[in-house]
């Protein structure tokens, strides 16, 4: 299908929320994990489930999005993954980092996920896809081990969706954040991070966007992102590029428009025609493998655009 777009101005950076109070890894990971950017990851399987303070796994590899030209099979294989827990106390979470090997390009994306959380395929899937492309991308367990259940009765979602303190979900949003600036800071490699977010994640991107004022993001991406604040949009210093389709209930193409105009700074609203919730990371058709492969290079060109070129 088609897509429509319509684009805005210029991103202007602040420093609120970096300078605020950083938590320090606890000592069973923070030193088994630091300064690895510079460095190889032990190599872990996607499929790998609750951590057990080991790293574990295998090599991934890439697979649904096609490999462009200028990225080679050989670069794509080495991309490493890790399952960490970072933050310490009530902040300790888990969370999985996918990184860029042989072709690192010193930026990091947090990527925050739909309701079916940081363990699902479909997920870390795309997670690795653009680690593929050179960047270190991180994904934390915003539910905290209690993601919605694929086979869970629909009537009880707005109860499990209570169950998720806004405010410990923007709390763990901040640890993940502090642990890849710290990270970063130590091993010498660009502080510049982008943020991304599928449906759920996706509305949370412009919460945390609102609240760091720029100062630790510096880009962004929302797939469909769901129950968002339109209040928020004047808060949001950085572009933001919104993806979504026509025929997705959950993220109307009016609400999008409004955000667009409200955050300004070059943002962009791309709608897919035809689409609806999802279509992007969970495609399921191949008509929505096309849209989707189009949205994910959307996405890619953002990122570098925005991280890379600028750094």
């Amino acid at each position: 299908m088609g897509l429509a777009s319509t684009p805005s101005s210029s991103a202007v950076l602040s420093t609120s929320l970096c300078t605020a109070r950083r938590s320090s890894l606890p000592p069973s990971h923070g030193r088994r994990h630091h300064l690895r950017f510079l460095s190889t990851f032990r190599k872990c399987n996607l499929n790998c489930q609750k951590p057990s303070g080991k790293i574990r796994g295998q090599r991934v590899r890439c697979s649904a999005v096609e490999v462009e030209n200028d990225i080679d099979d050989e670069a794509c294989e080495l991309v490493n993954g890790v399952e960490l827990s970072i933050g310490e106390g009530d902040d300790n979470i888990q969370a999985f980092l996918f990184k860029a090997v042989k072709n690192n390009n010193g930026t990091g994306v947090l990527l925050l996920t739909d309701i079916f959380g940081f363990q699902d395929s479909a997920t870390r899937d795309f997670a690795y896809q653009v680690a593929c492309h050179g960047y270190n991308v991180l994904v934390p367990d915003l539910f905290r081990g209690d993601p919605w259940g694929k086979g869970r009765p629909k009537t009880m979602f707005e109860q499990w969706l209570a169950s998720q303190d806004p405010k410990r979900v923007a709390r763990d949003i901040e640890t993940s954040t502090k642990w890849m600036v710290d990270e970063f800071t130590a091993a010498g490699l660009s502080k510049k991070l982008g943020i991304m977010g599928f449906c759920f994640g996706g509305g949370r991107v412009i919460d945390i966007l609102a609240a760091d004022e720029g100062g630790c993001f510096s880009t962004a991406v929302s797939f469909y992102g769901t129950r968002m604040d339109v209040s928020a949009a004047s808060k949001v210093k950085v572009p933001v590029l919104f993806i979504s389709g026509d025929n997705d209930p959950l993220c109307p193409v009016s609400v999008l428009n409004e955000f667009e105009k409200g955050i300004g700074r070059g943002s962009k609203v791309v709608i897919f025609k035809g689409r609806g919730h999802a279509f992007a990371h969970r495609p399921g058709s191949p008509e929505e493998d096309v849209d989707a492969e189009q949205a994910f290079t959307l996405m890619r060109t953002w990122l570098h655009d925005g991280l890379v070129v600028k750094s």
